[in-house]
Protein backbone atom coordinates (compact mmCIF):
# COMPACT_ATOMS: atom_id res chain seq x y z
CA UNK A 1 0.00 0.00 0.00
CA UNK A 2 3.08 2.27 -0.83
CA UNK A 3 2.96 6.25 -1.25
CA UNK A 4 4.68 7.69 -4.40
CA UNK A 5 3.78 4.64 -6.84
CA UNK A 6 0.52 4.26 -5.58
CA UNK A 7 -0.42 8.32 -5.78
CA UNK A 8 1.32 8.75 -8.82
CA UNK A 9 -1.21 5.93 -10.65
CA UNK A 10 -3.81 8.62 -9.56
CA UNK A 11 -2.35 11.35 -11.97
CA UNK A 12 -4.18 9.60 -15.01
CA UNK A 13 -7.41 10.13 -13.35
CA UNK A 14 -7.34 13.20 -11.09
CA UNK A 15 -4.72 15.64 -12.47
CA UNK A 16 -2.20 17.71 -10.24
CA UNK A 17 -3.28 21.21 -11.44
CA UNK A 18 -5.15 22.26 -8.94
CA UNK A 19 -3.11 20.31 -6.03
CA UNK A 20 -1.32 22.31 -3.48
CA UNK A 21 1.59 20.99 -1.14
CA UNK A 22 0.05 21.15 2.44
CA UNK A 23 3.18 21.16 4.00
CA UNK A 24 1.87 19.07 6.82
CA UNK A 25 3.95 19.29 10.14
CA UNK A 26 3.51 15.22 10.44
CA UNK A 27 5.03 14.95 13.79
CA UNK A 28 2.48 17.44 14.70
CA UNK A 29 -0.13 15.70 13.87
CA UNK A 30 1.08 12.26 14.69
CA UNK A 31 1.39 14.08 18.77
CA UNK A 32 -2.67 14.60 17.81
CA UNK A 33 -3.38 10.93 16.65
CA UNK A 34 -1.06 9.48 18.72
CA UNK A 35 -0.47 7.39 15.16
CA UNK A 36 1.49 7.30 12.04
CA UNK A 37 -0.47 7.65 9.22
CA UNK A 38 0.58 5.96 5.52
CA UNK A 39 2.66 6.57 3.11
CA UNK A 40 0.07 7.10 0.45
CA UNK A 41 -1.69 9.54 2.33
CA UNK A 42 1.45 11.73 3.34
CA UNK A 43 2.16 11.93 -0.14
CA UNK A 44 -1.52 12.68 -1.32
CA UNK A 45 -0.54 15.46 0.77
CA UNK A 46 2.38 16.82 -0.54
CA UNK A 47 0.70 15.99 -4.12
CA UNK A 48 -2.59 17.24 -3.89
CA UNK A 49 -3.48 18.09 -0.14
CA UNK A 50 -6.58 18.23 1.14
CA UNK A 51 -10.07 19.38 -1.19
CA UNK A 52 -12.83 18.18 -3.79
CA UNK A 53 -12.33 15.12 -5.92
CA UNK A 54 -14.23 14.75 -9.13
CA UNK A 55 -16.73 16.78 -7.43
CA UNK A 56 -18.19 14.86 -5.13
CA UNK A 57 -15.46 12.93 -2.49
CA UNK A 58 -13.80 15.28 0.15
CA UNK A 59 -10.32 14.85 1.05
CA UNK A 60 -9.74 15.63 4.57
CA UNK A 61 -6.71 17.64 6.27
CA UNK A 62 -4.92 15.37 8.77
CA UNK A 63 -5.49 18.01 11.86
CA UNK A 64 -7.85 21.14 12.80
CA UNK A 65 -6.75 24.22 10.60
CA UNK A 66 -8.85 27.37 11.15
CA UNK A 67 -9.88 29.31 8.23
CA UNK A 68 -10.20 26.32 5.52
CA UNK A 69 -12.95 26.58 2.93
CA UNK A 70 -14.51 23.86 4.83
CA UNK A 71 -14.96 23.39 8.54
CA UNK A 72 -11.56 23.31 8.93
CA UNK A 73 -11.73 20.15 12.29
CA UNK A 74 -9.45 18.00 9.98
CA UNK A 75 -10.19 14.31 10.59
CA UNK A 76 -12.04 14.62 14.04
CA UNK A 77 -15.23 15.72 13.05
CA UNK A 78 -16.01 12.57 10.41
CA UNK A 79 -14.07 10.03 12.32
CA UNK A 80 -16.30 10.57 15.50
CA UNK A 81 -19.27 10.51 12.91
CA UNK A 82 -17.89 6.92 11.47
CA UNK A 83 -17.27 5.90 15.42
CA UNK A 84 -21.06 6.27 16.24
CA UNK A 85 -22.43 5.58 12.63
CA UNK A 86 -20.33 2.05 13.50
CA UNK A 87 -22.03 1.52 17.02
CA UNK A 88 -25.45 2.57 15.68
CA UNK A 89 -25.11 0.57 12.51
CA UNK A 90 -22.37 -2.05 12.78
CA UNK A 91 -24.20 -5.05 14.46
CA UNK A 92 -25.36 -5.59 10.55
CA UNK A 93 -22.30 -7.31 9.09
CA UNK A 94 -20.56 -10.28 9.75
CA UNK A 95 -17.39 -8.46 10.76
CA UNK A 96 -15.68 -7.24 13.97
CA UNK A 97 -14.38 -3.77 14.27
CA UNK A 98 -13.68 -2.02 17.24
CA UNK A 99 -15.13 1.56 17.51
CA UNK A 100 -11.29 3.60 18.29
CA UNK A 101 -9.68 1.72 15.01
CA UNK A 102 -11.64 3.54 12.83
CA UNK A 103 -10.21 7.21 11.59
CA UNK A 104 -11.62 8.57 8.75
CA UNK A 105 -9.63 10.19 6.07
CA UNK A 106 -13.04 11.17 3.31
CA UNK A 107 -16.50 12.19 2.74
CA UNK A 108 -18.63 12.17 -0.67
CA UNK A 109 -21.48 14.52 -1.15
CA UNK A 110 -23.78 11.50 -0.51
CA UNK A 111 -22.86 10.96 3.07
CA UNK A 112 -20.35 7.95 2.50
CA UNK A 113 -17.53 8.12 5.04
CA UNK A 114 -13.94 6.71 3.62
CA UNK A 115 -11.94 5.70 6.84
CA UNK A 116 -9.04 3.20 7.60
CA UNK A 117 -9.46 0.83 9.80
CA UNK A 118 -5.99 1.33 11.97
CA UNK A 119 -5.50 -2.23 14.06
CA UNK A 120 -2.31 -3.18 12.38
CA UNK A 121 0.71 -1.45 13.75
CA UNK A 122 1.98 -0.70 10.24
CA UNK A 123 -0.13 2.26 8.99
CA UNK A 124 0.79 1.21 5.06
CA UNK A 125 -1.39 -1.93 6.22
CA UNK A 126 -4.38 -0.30 6.92
CA UNK A 127 -7.15 -1.28 4.78
CA UNK A 128 -10.13 0.70 3.83
CA UNK A 129 -13.51 0.64 5.58
CA UNK A 130 -16.69 2.30 3.91
CA UNK A 131 -19.46 3.62 5.81
CA UNK A 132 -21.96 4.02 2.73
CA UNK A 133 -25.00 5.96 2.89
CA UNK A 134 -26.53 4.06 -0.06
CA UNK A 135 -23.96 1.50 -0.78
CA UNK A 136 -24.28 -1.90 -0.39
CA UNK A 137 -23.42 -3.67 1.67
CA UNK A 138 -23.32 -0.44 3.78
CA UNK A 139 -20.02 -1.38 5.67
CA UNK A 140 -17.30 -2.45 3.36
CA UNK A 141 -13.80 -3.12 4.27
CA UNK A 142 -11.69 -3.38 1.25
CA UNK A 143 -7.46 -4.59 1.85
CA UNK A 144 -5.91 -1.84 0.25
CA UNK A 145 -4.69 1.82 0.92
CA UNK A 146 -6.51 5.26 0.49
CA UNK A 147 -4.88 5.91 -3.11
CA UNK A 148 -5.64 2.38 -4.42
CA UNK A 149 -9.11 3.00 -2.95
CA UNK A 150 -9.16 5.75 -4.71
CA UNK A 151 -8.04 4.88 -8.19
CA UNK A 152 -10.74 1.85 -8.19
CA UNK A 153 -13.36 4.02 -7.55
CA UNK A 154 -12.15 6.44 -10.62
CA UNK A 155 -11.76 3.96 -12.92
CA UNK A 156 -13.59 0.57 -12.22
CA UNK A 157 -17.31 1.52 -12.56
CA UNK A 158 -18.27 -1.92 -11.07
CA UNK A 159 -16.40 -1.11 -8.35
CA UNK A 160 -17.88 2.57 -8.36
CA UNK A 161 -21.58 1.08 -8.03
CA UNK A 162 -20.43 -0.49 -4.59
CA UNK A 163 -18.64 1.93 -2.93
CA UNK A 164 -20.10 5.36 -3.40
CA UNK A 165 -23.82 6.90 -2.80
CA UNK A 166 -23.25 9.12 -5.58
CA UNK A 167 -22.35 9.17 -9.16
CA UNK A 168 -18.64 10.17 -10.39
CA UNK A 169 -18.45 12.39 -13.19
CA UNK A 170 -16.48 10.40 -16.21
CA UNK A 171 -13.70 12.81 -16.23
CA UNK A 172 -11.70 12.85 -12.97
CA UNK A 173 -10.58 16.14 -11.33
CA UNK A 174 -9.34 17.96 -8.08
CA UNK A 175 -9.56 21.41 -6.39
CA UNK A 176 -7.54 21.77 -3.37
CA UNK A 177 -9.07 23.75 -0.83
CA UNK A 178 -7.37 26.84 -1.01
CA UNK A 179 -8.40 27.08 -4.94
CA UNK A 180 -11.86 26.30 -3.58
CA UNK A 181 -11.95 29.18 -1.19
CA UNK A 182 -10.37 32.20 -4.21
CA UNK A 183 -13.26 30.82 -6.35
CA UNK A 184 -15.71 30.68 -3.58
CA UNK A 185 -14.33 34.50 -2.68
CA UNK A 186 -14.73 35.04 -6.80
CA UNK A 187 -18.00 34.01 -6.81
CA UNK A 188 -17.27 30.84 -8.78
CA UNK A 189 -18.66 27.58 -8.09
CA UNK A 190 -15.83 26.13 -5.92
CA UNK A 191 -16.02 22.32 -7.94
CA UNK A 192 -15.89 23.84 -11.65
CA UNK A 193 -14.37 27.46 -11.17
CA UNK A 194 -17.20 28.21 -13.89
CA UNK A 195 -19.85 31.65 -13.18
CA UNK A 196 -22.91 29.98 -10.50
Amino acid sequence: MGGNDSVAALAPLIPVADGVDERVDWSEVEGIWGRRFPADYVRFMEVYGPGLVSGEIVILLPAPRPGTYTDGSGLEEETENARLTWEMCGDEVDFEVEPESIVAWGVTTGADIYCWLTTDEDPDRWPVLVCGRHTSPSFQVHPFGMAEFLRRLLGDAEFQEETISVVLPEEGSFVNWREQQRRHDSELNPATGQPW
